[in-house]
C-alpha cells in the first residue's frame, strides 16, 4: 500500500497535518488576498513635522493634486505644489473667499504658476483643509496650510492612504464644492 508521507510526522498523525491543511485552505479561500488595509501617518504641532509631511506628499504626486483650503499661506506648501505644476502634474485648488483679501496668501503666486485657483464663496466660510492626491488618497485635518499652523497654534493633520471608499467620498465633495466655486482669472 502506498503512503506519501510516513505514519507519524514528528508527533503529528497525517490525519491532523490533513486537517490543519484543510483550515489553511479554507481561511485563504475566504479571506481576500487584496484586502487593503488602510496606511495612516498622523501629526501633530506646532512643530510636529505637518508641512513637511504634506510637501514630501506632494513631491511624491504621480499625477494629480487637488487642494481644499481656508487659509493658504506656507511658502513651503505652495513652493511644493508649483514644481508638482511644472514637473506635469495637474494641480487646482478651491479656496475660501478670505483669500482674496488676505495679504498673505498664496493666492496670486499659485495663479502665476498657471495653477487654477477656485473660490468657494456659497458658504460663510470654506473650511476645509485637504489634499487629494493621485486618487488614492487624502490629507486633512485641522491643519491649515499656513507656518502659524507649523510653528505656533495646536493642529493635526491625517495622512490616509489605500483606502479607496474615503478617497471616493472626498472626491465627490470636491467635485461638489468645485461644481458651486469660481476660477479667480
Amino acid at each position: 500500500m502506498y503512503q506519501p508521507w510516513p505514519r507519524k510526522l514528528g508527533h503529528y498523525s497525517p490525519q491532523r497535518v490533513v486537517v490543519c491543511s484543510w483550515i489553511i485552505f479554507i481561511i485563504f479561500s475566504v479571506t481576500p488576498l487584496s484586502a487593503s488595509v488602510t496606511f495612516v501617518e498622523v501629526y501633530f504641532s506646532p512643530n510636529g513635522g505637518a508641512t513637511d509631511a504634506v510637501v514630501a506628499e506632494i513631491n511624491r504626486a504621480q499625477r494629480k493634486v487637488l487642494v481644499q483650503a481656508y487659509t493658504f499661506s506656507s511658502v513651503p506648501i505652495a513652493n511644493a505644489l508649483v514644481v508638482a505644476k511644472s514637473r506635469g502634474i495637474a494641480v487646482e485648488a478651491i479656496l475660501d473667499k478670505s483669500n482674496l483679501k488676505e495679504g498673505y496668501s498664496s493666492i496670486t503666486f499659485l495663479e502665476n504658476a498657471g495653477i487654477p485657483v477656485y473660490i468657494d464663496d456659497r458658504v460663510k466660510i470654506a473650511h476645509s483643509k485637504i489634499m487629494i492626491i493621485d486618487d488614492s488618497e487624502v490629507i486633512t485635518g485641522s491643519f491649515n496650510f499656513t507656518n502659524a499652523a507649523e510653528t505656533h497654534n495646536t493642529e493635526n493633520l491625517i495622512i490616509l492612504k489605500n483606502d479607496p471608499e474615503i478617497v471616493a467620498k472626498y472626491l465627490k465633495n470636491y467635485e461638489w464644492r468645485l461644481s458651486l466655486s469660481y476660477l479667480t482669472h
